[in-house]
């Protein structure tokens, strides 16, 4: 039977189930699937059509599947190369891989509504559609290996009773009556190629065939399993003769005897004796030997397969399909004793149709290898082409599946089915049974390590909705099943096990960066949640040390149409540290019928994705913009991961610019074929962010506000960085020859500028304080970025030029800069004439007037000397900043100095900063209140 398994995470009511429910008469049954949709398998019988019980719905369908070509082949087989000992030991192994694996099964198929699909559709519910959609493939190609291997076995059964020998063969043979069927390679491939149509055939006309049939071919492979058992006890002792093969040059015995039930005969089948495959030429050991033999072991996620036709799937699956493995695990171990108590090593190594020669009506073997072959290779090209056709409807892979969606008036895909077929031929190319074992064997053995790991992840994601009713299971379980899985693929052939690993992985990355993004869950999500949480708790604010610090920055955002360039340049900035974007939208949820924001976080996130930043977001509602950020400032993050660091655009009269205008966006569900593109000039991107503000707008805060917000966030003990100019920043121009580029064109790196001093305060020339130093320290972690690498810092010191202290302070500032480990160009800019203007306002001043400025505030507040800084000064030291910005720096970095503690002269405050920095290009005017670097180790 194929291997399709459904599952869904969650609860149906009696009444309508969420996913996987019967059509209604309105909808298509071949309808695509909007974005989004659940688009799972939706073979569903209705409940009332749902008649089959545990045993006619999950033990037979198992049993058929497992009981194959294997068990009449391959029994002596295995027994003869690796002998008694090793053989149980191998069915052991086997079983215990395979049992947990139906643990896990019951565990996901008794936690919700099943549907079709498979391991497919159980891994891709579970782990999502990256790891669904790559097991998908894989398991679609086991089934597909695994019908040719089937029918390779029919054929190898077929030439073996009815072909004509070549001509090393012996002459008593050759003028057997009943070998009429010409022999070789090229005819092998011909009658598996007839075969192979039969089934797709019967396939093209419908899986309902070939279900009607499949009570008949139990009572045929039960009849003839009883007759091999009761051969063993009823036929008497004979010689066997053994077909000859050229590949055999070691050994000239050309019969063997079936001695009956006798000891000496099992002494000689005890230990392991491997040798050439007389088939292929190959010499056996223990991987191989178990690779063919685990092919008897497949099948166990056939009675899953069958759960839209049962009556309570969550009680008949897990009861019969354990009853279906232990019962084929106990006929296969008797049989293995039996087979070793009664036949020389000889015949199990040298006939494997010898069941035929040993019982007590030949043809009943015949019949029973004909019917069990033919019944499972059908239904592994129906599974391979239900498989197909459940990952062309999910749209996993955009248009590449596109034609196997289609499907018959009846429902039948005969696209996926015709798909398949040739597949199935192509695989007949290898000729023998045995070649292809292996290749079988890693494919579902990585199916069945999946589906564990699908299980373990539920488990260990502690979910509420993930409790199962069958809970014979655990997490060691679990990984006892993956391990297993995992270290068979690799003994049994390493390169195909790195091979196929590495083809799920490629698919699994195709799928992640190129797939849609589907509403089944993601149990991917639920463990990071849970992991996170856990080391977020371990996080403790209480250990923070200044050695480990690093900038965590609250972004402030009023329209990211206009401050792309700054999204970018923060995301820089950040150093593996906390970014996040806030947005304030204006209103009270009480005068509103619903939060406004639920509805914008998707356009936001879809902005993150479509820059490639690494950001939260992080939206409020709030009366004002200053009650906003504080909002944001008070709530965003968790113990310590709290933002440190707040940048707000600069407050001016800059008109704002679009810089989306253009740009194709990826929407939040889309697909490798869909795209959403912007619309036309000055119309908003859907359903991203509206229009830019008109320059003649009004702002939505004024002066004094922004200022406050400053002066709140300080208080608040978070440092504050102004961006000024960053529409004028392109990341693309200033970073994007590369690194390599530049390096062989001999092109200079970009310059970033560094004014440590308060320039807004003559008075006070040490450039040693916190302020400084954070701003150092951010313009040191710039440097250190990957794409900032090649940029050159050039620390600028201001001296008067006839000073004697000017060389003691460019040392000093040099020895300061080398045990920060800071390697930057220093400069020293005399600016005495420009402190000139100061002093000489200063002197005009009154003496009361100096006096009322000195009592104004606390020394670390605004400079005591507000009112004497003119704006002659001002633009004098903006022009002093200008002329020594040769070439032009990719941004500065500015000393800020702290608001004034009187709110009547924030206008004053805002206006001097903004003569400052004014056309000074992308700008940072910082000001740092936290203690951010050290010398010690």
């Amino acid at each position: 039977m194929s291997e399709k398994s459904p599952l869904l995470n969650y609860r149906p009511t009696n009444s309508t189930r969420a996913c996987g429910g019967p059509e209604s008469k309105d909808e298509p049954a071949n309808r695509r699937p909007k974005p989004g949709e659940d688009r799972g398998h939706r073979l569903y019988a209705p409940k009332s059509d749902r008649k089959l019980g545990v045993l006619f719905g999950v033990v037979i369908p198992t049993l058929l599947s497992m009981f194959s070509v294997v068990v009449f082949l391959r029994i002596g087989f295995v027994v003869g190369q690796a002998g008694l000992y090793q053989a149980i030991a191998m069915f052991f192994l086997a079983y215990v891989i395979i049992t947990m694996t139906v643990l896990s099964v019951c565990a996901i198929s008794t936690n919700g509504a099943l549907d079709a699909g498979g391991a497919y559709y159980m891994i891709s519910r579970a782990l999502g559609p990256e790891f669904g959609g790559s097991i998908g493939i894989m398991f679609f190609f086991a089934n597909v290996c695994g019908s040719a291997l089937y029918i390779l076995g029919l054929v190898e059964a077929i030439t073996s009773a009815f072909g004509i020998p070549e001509a090393s063969q012996s002459a008593a043979v050759i003028g057997a009556s009943h070998r009429v069927l010409p022999s070789g390679y090229w005819w092998s491939l011909l009658y598996g190629t007839v075969l192979l149509l039969i089934c797709f055939l019967v396939c093209l006309v419908g899986a309902h065939i070939y279900a009607k049939a499949t009570f008949i071919i139990f009572l045929i492979v039960t009849t003839i399993l009883a007759s091999i058992f009761s051969s063993f006890f009823a036929v008497e002792p004979r010689m066997i003769t053994l077909p000859d093969s050229s590949v055999m040059n070691t050994s000239t015995q050309t019969t063997a005897n079936y001695t009956g039930l006798r000891l000496h005969t099992l002494e000689g089948n005890l230990w392991a004796s491997y040798t050439v495959d007389y088939t292929t030429g190959a010499m056996m050991n223990f991987a191989t030997v178990f690779a063919v033999m685990f092919n008897g072991c497949t099948g166990i996620m056939a009675g899953s397969n069958m759960s839209g036709d049962l009556r309570n799937p969550s009680y008949s699956i897990p009861r019969g399909t354990l009853v279906a493995i232990f019962t084929t695990f106990i006929t296969y171990n008797l049989l293995s004793l039996l087979v070793a108590l009664s036949c020389e090593r000889p015949i199990l190594q040298r006939d494997y149709s010898f069941f035929g020669a040993i019982n007590v009506w030949p043809p009943l073997v015949t019949v029973g290898v004909y019917s069990s072959a033919m019944s499972a290779a059908m239904s592994n090209l129906i599974g391979a082409s239900r498989v197909l056709y459940a990952l062309s409807k999910d749209d996993l892979f955009g248009g590449v599946l596109a034609l196997a969606r289609k499907t018959s008036h009846s429902g039948n895909p005969w696209a996926s089915v015709l798909a398949s077929w040739l597949l199935v031929q192509m695989v007949l190319f290898a000729g023998k049974l045995n070649s292809i074992a292996g290749i079988v064997t890693i494919f579902f053995l990585v199916v069945y390590a999946t589906v564990n790991l699908a299980c373990l992840a539920l488990e260990w994601a502690s979910a509420p909705n993930f409790r199962p009713s069958f809970r014979c299971f655990t997490w060691h379980t679990c990984t006892l099943g993956i391990l297993g899985s995992l270290v068979m693929i690799f003994l049994i052939n390493a390169i195909y096990a790195f091979a196929s690993i590495a083809f799920m992985l490629l698919l699994l990355m195709l799928i992640h960066y190129l797939g849609p993004i589907s509403n089944w869950g993601y149990v991917s999500q639920a463990l990071i949640f849970h992991q996170v949480r856990k080391y977020l708790l371990m996080l403790d604010v209480r250990k923070d040390h200044v050695k480990f610090w690093r900038p965590q920055v609250l972004l402030m955002v009023a329209n990211p149409r206009s401050c792309i360039g700054l999204l970018m340049f923060v995301n820089d900035l950040k150093k593996s540290g906390l970014y996040v974007l806030g947005h304030v939208k204006l209103g009270l949820l009480d005068e509103l019928a619903s939060d406004p924001l639920q509805s914008c976080y998707d356009s936001w996130l879809s902005l993150v994705d479509h820059l490639n930043i690494k950001a939260f977001v992080n939206l409020t509602l709030a009366d004002s913009v200053r009650r906003g950020v504080q909002n944001l400032l008070f709530i965003t993050g968790f113990g310590g991961m709290r933002p440190n660091t707040l940048v707000l655009g600069f407050y001016d009269n800059c008109p704002p610019g679009d810089h989306l205008q253009g740009q194709v966006i990826l929407p939040p569900d889309h697909g490798l074929d869909i795209v959403c593109p912007n619309k036309g000039p000055g119309e908003p991107l859907f359903p991203f962010f509206s229009s830019v503000r008109d320059a003649d707008k009004p702002k939505d805060l004024k002066e004094e506000e922004y200022v406050s917000v400053i002066t709140d966030a300080i208080k608040m003990g978070k440092n504050v960085t102004l961006a000024r100019y960053f529409s004028r920043f392109n990341r693309e121009d200033v970073l994007g020859c590369g690194r390599k580029t530049r390096t062989c064109q001999g092109m200079a790196g970009p310059f970033v500028d560094v004014w440590p001093l308060n320039l807004l305060r003559p008075d006070n020339r040490g450039y040693v304080d916190i302020c400084s130093l954070f701003l150092l320290q951010l313009a040191c972690i710039l440097h250190e970025t990957r794409a900032w690498s090649q940029a050159r810092l050039r620390v600028f010191l201001c001296v008067e030029a006839g000073g004697r202290m000017r060389d003691e302070e460019e040392a000093k500032l040099r020895l300061m800069l080398k045990e920060l480990r800071m390697s930057a160009q220093v400069q020293m800019v005399a600016w005495d004439q420009v402190v000139a203007l100061h002093w000489g306002r200063r002197e005009r001043a009154t003496e009361e007037e100096w006096s009322e400025e000195v009592e104004d505030g606390p020394k670390e507040t605004f400079p005591s000397n507000a009112a004497l800084l003119t704006d002659e000064y001002v633009h004098a030291v903006n022009c002093l900043i200008r002329k020594h910005g040769a070439p032009q720096p990719a941004v500065r970095f500015l000393y800020l100095p702290h608001p004034p503690a009187d709110s009547s002269r924030y206008r004053a405050y805002l206006h001097q900063v903004d003569l400052l920095s004014q056309d000074l290009g992308p700008t940072l005017l910082i000001h740092g209140v936290t203690p951010v670097v050290t010398t010690d180790i």
